[in-house]
């Protein structure tokens, strides 16, 4: 795959600077896509424009703030507490469509740059019940988009199978743990890095590290 060309879907997350990490060692050309969709914090973009730039790879921007019209989430609305779900509902942070609207735009731009791989971190692991976020869902998207544009896309999902705990692995694997660790923006309320620690997010993400760490100096295998 060195010699193709991959665009991220990039958000400047953990799990997305973890998949752009990866990107970079397995395609010739890789650019990424960053969306605003009137999120919390705009400081999430800039974040992931950051990144983008540091790492020496393309950023481009899409205006997604239609979703605001379509769902009220804790993303996209600061009169709405982030909070986990409870009796099986969804966390209120869900936003429906959301990776749906996201892979099928990214298609389009992928075609618009002549790049035939998407990469995306969603994970069904730790996905906090996301529907959007399954392999099964990614994978039937992935003939849809290449049906409706005759195109041959692959949709790649590095992290699909991995735990928090793995994900940190993969990034350490990648020589770039303390960089996701410092650079990126997670936290739902909007602090890079190590986060607020408390939001759902902050939660997973420092549980997971904190387990990778252990097993790291324990000698134990994940």
């Amino acid at each position: 795959m060195k010699n193709e060309k991959a665009v991220v879907v990039f958000s400047g997350g953990q799990d997305s600077t973890t998949c752009l990490l990866w990107a970079l060692e397995q395609f010739k050309e890789v650019a990424t896509v960053t969306f605003d969709y009137g999120q919390r914090h705009y400081d999430e973009i800039e974040c992931a424009r950051k990144i983008a730039d540091e790492l020496g790879v393309s950023f481009h921007i899409l205006d997604m703030k239609l979703i605001n019209q379509l769902s009220a989430n804790a993303l996209t609305r600061h009169d709405i507490e982030v909070k986990a779900g409870e009796n099986g509902e969804l966390p209120s942070t869900f936003v429906p469509g959301r990776n749906h609207l996201f892979l099928s735009f990214a298609a389009v731009y992928a075609q618009a740059i002549g790049a035939r791989h998407i990469i995306t971190g969603v994970c069904e692991t730790d996905f906090s019940g996301y529907p959007d976020c399954r392999d099964n869902f990614v994978k039937s998207l992935n003939v849809t988009l290449n049906l409706a544009m005759d195109e041959q896309f692959v949709i790649h999902t590095p992290l699909m199978w991995l735990n928090k705990a793995e994900t940190w692995k993969f990034a350490d694997q990648l020589n770039a743990l303390d960089f996701v660790k410092e650079k990126t923006l997670t936290c739902y309320h909007g602090i890079r890095g190590d986060g607020c620690g408390e939001c759902p997010s902050c939660v997973l993400r420092k549980q997971g590290l904190n387990t990778y760490l252990e097993s790291k100096q324990g000698g134990a295998s994940l």
